[in-house]
């Protein structure tokens, strides 16, 4: 898993409330287990015309927002079903930062085990972000996880809380098994150790 420290770059305003997975990722995109090839189908019901040409009013389609690396968006982002498929979809497309005012639990977890930092933040703070966001190209925001602050292009700061073992796995890049092997050693001392005594088995 690629480590988050500090992030700076544009940030795209989804003022959209119950976004839910679907939305994220459609279920036409389930069918795989990879975690690459799904950027083309992050919101892909919003994004795409029936005729499958780009829809030019969705904000990641604008010029601006292309490679917007940090998305604000409403509140109670990534409800719905658990499928972990809406992180690797945001994460495919360049996706490494989601603030809102709340997150679905099971989402904001799987956010933490693939390297995309969630951000939870008063309204006031959104509507500011949302504002700075729709700025378009030319505001940037940075998200230091370290000081646990967002700053905005005018130099305005929002400092967020996160628990510090969720902190400490992204700042140094570890997921699930990347954590298990910080055991290795131990794990291997066990395993000699459980051989020798129960050699039947």
């Amino acid at each position: 898993m690629e480590k988050f420290n500090r992030l700076t770059g544009v940030a795209a305003p989804l003022a959209v409330v119950n976004v839910d997975t679907d939305m994220i990722i459609p279920k036409d995109y389930l069918k795989t287990i990879k975690r690459t090839g799904l950027g083309k189908g992050l919101f892909a019901e919003a994004r795409y015309l029936d005729d499958g040409s780009e829809n030019p009013d969705f904000v990641l389609n604008k010029p601006a927002y292309r490679n917007a690396q940090i998305l604000v968006a409403g509140d109670n982002f990534g409800c719905g079903s658990s499928r972990e498929h809406a992180p690797w979809a945001l994460l495919d497309f360049g996706i490494r930062c989601v603030i809102s005012t709340s997150f679905a639990d099971i989402f904001y977890n799987n956010c933490f085990k693939n390297g995309i930092l969630p951000i939870v933040v008063t309204q006031d703070e959104l509507d500011k972000l949302m504002d700075d966001a729709r700025r378009g190209a030319n505001a940037t925001v940075s998200v230091d996880l370290e000081a646990q602050e967002i700053r905005g292009p005018d130099g305005g700061v929002v400092r967020f809380d996160i628990d510090p073992f969720r902190k400490h796995c992204l700042l140094n890049g570890l997921d699930d098994i990347a954590l298990t092997l910080e055991k290795a050693d131990a794990i291997s001392t066990y395993e000699t150790r459980a051989a020798e005594n129960r050699a039947w088995l």
